[in-house]
């Protein structure tokens, strides 16, 4: 089916995203928006706005009913989730399709078994994933979880199935703590994701977080663009992505690449994907897919000179992906800043109106914002405001044109982490691309210190 007209079922930078995507496309938009997003851009520039209720997400952006009131009122033929909110609900999924609405995402089937930790997994391994050991599955029993305890050897990490961002997530050091542990990430996870089941993993001590985008047409045919480096990261949110990774070799890329992508052809997966692993000593381990468009997949676009939210587009108009994995080439490199509305020493959030806005410019310098002069930034939702991506041919060159471009960045009115970023691009061991998971906090703590 070819579609005509889409509906935008997300806010902010992305929903900018799709909406540019779809008219390069020749398809026609459809904004749906809280009232605190009444004057944003992606609003104003969509072919059709649907008002879905007040600020609040649960009654607006995660409102399943008023999204798919939107789309049968304007005649919406597909809806892109983007990422967040209903982006990985395997429910919304369905009725959507229910609908006769095209999903431009995964299966559902697919969102539900990735979205839930312990059956991702026990499917990932099936797969030929590599996976950090641990439990096979759920546990409860404690005396279990002292024998795989035991056997995997501490410190061990409690995790909870459904969990995400750090939530239900526990560092045991040695067997006395284990049942303490376990009850609180149980009760964390409960709490925030009204499910309390939670596995066990050997903890990793300090570790590279890298990722592989994947892309499946549905029909059995996969492919992957390479990998991003997520590794600099704070309280398990992501501030900067790179890709390539600076440490992995063209043999290492080749060889994981084709693991995914097989795994990916072997599940029929349809659409956008992102195979998540710790990376440490040269060892790769599963930790989860997300079954969506990532924030940083920008990086991605840069080097390979693929169009990804145009890419899940034509999958889910059942057309076959436009590039092979033999045709793909990953030239230079490119990096991503997270630009939050945010103190940068405090991470405090910091909303308010765009008294002066500036955008760096120049060649291969590209600004995902919904940003204006005058745009009220609402403080209801995430405090990313923008992102910064730069390419160069070389990650020197990158960093080079990446320090130039956020010296020109004027966002005035709120604070912002641009001062972070341009902070870091000096430090000796981001430019060495010497740098871990835990780094980043690190170097926050010393930055406080001093």
């Amino acid at each position: 089916m070819a579609i005509e007209k889409l509906l935008i079922a997300n806010r902010g930078e992305i929903a900018l995203r799709i909406h540019r995507a779809c008219h390069e496309m020749g398809i026609k938009t459809v904004a749906v928006h809280s009232t605190a997003d009444a004057d944003a851009m992606h609003v104003r520039l969509a072919d059709e706005a649907i008002c879905i209720g007040p600020p609040a997400a649960k009654d607006s952006y995660l409102n399943i009913a008023a999204i798919i009131s939107a789309a049968e009122i304007s005649g919406a033929d597909a809806i892109h989730p983007g990422y967040g909110f209903l982006s990985e609900n395997a429910q919304f999924a369905e009725i959507v399709e229910a609908h006769n609405i095209a999903f431009v995402g995964p299966k559902p089937e697919h969102i539900r078994i990735m979205g839930d930790k312990v059956e991702a997994k026990r499917t990932a391994g099936a797969l030929g994933l590599p996976l950090v050991p641990g439990s096979d599955g759920a546990i409860s029993d404690i005396a279990e979880a002292k024998e795989i305890a035991a056997r995997i050897g501490y410190p061990v990490l409690i995790k909870a199935a459904s969990g995400g961002g750090g939530r239900g997530m526990k560092v045991v050091p040695s067997e006395d703590l284990l049942e303490t542990s376990m009850k609180q990430a149980g009760s964390e996870a409960k709490a925030a994701f009204g499910d309390d089941t939670v596995y066990m993993e050997k903890y990793l001590g300090n570790p590279r977080h890298i990722e592989f985008q994947v892309f499946g047409d549905g029909n059995g045919n996969a492919i992957h663009l390479g990998e991003r480096d997520c590794s600099l990261q704070r309280r398990h949110q992501k501030v900067l992505e790179e890709a390539p990774s600076p440490v992995l070799s063209a043999a290492e890329r080749d060889r994981m690449g084709e693991v995914v992508r097989k795994a990916m052809a072997d599940m029929g997966y349809r659409g956008a994907g992102t195979i998540e692993f710790l990376w440490e000593d040269g060892e790769f381990y599963f930790i989860e897919m997300n079954t969506r468009l990532q924030v940083e997949h920008p990086v991605t676009e840069m080097i390979t000179g693929v169009d990804l939210v145009r890419e899940q587009i034509r999958v889910a108009e059942g057309k076959p992906l436009s590039v092979e994995q033999q045709d793909l080439r990953f030239t230079g490199h490119a990096i991503e800043c997270r630009i939050n509305a945010e103190d940068p020493r405090t991470f405090a959030p910091s909303p308010g109106t765009v008294t002066s806005y500036h955008v760096p410019g120049g060649m291969h310098v590209r600004v995902d914002s919904g940003l204006y002069q005058g745009y009220k930034v609402p403080p209801y939702y995430d405090s990313m405001i923008g992102k910064l991506i730069v390419y160069g041919r070389t990650r020197e060159g990158a960093i080079m044109r990446l320090r130039r471009a956020l010296e020109e960045y004027v966002i005035e009115g709120m604070k912002t982490t641009i001062p972070l970023h341009q902070k870091l691009l000096t430090d000796p061991d981001f430019l060495n691309g010497d740098y871990t998971i835990k780094w980043l906090e690190d170097w926050l703590a010393k930055d406080e210190q001093a």
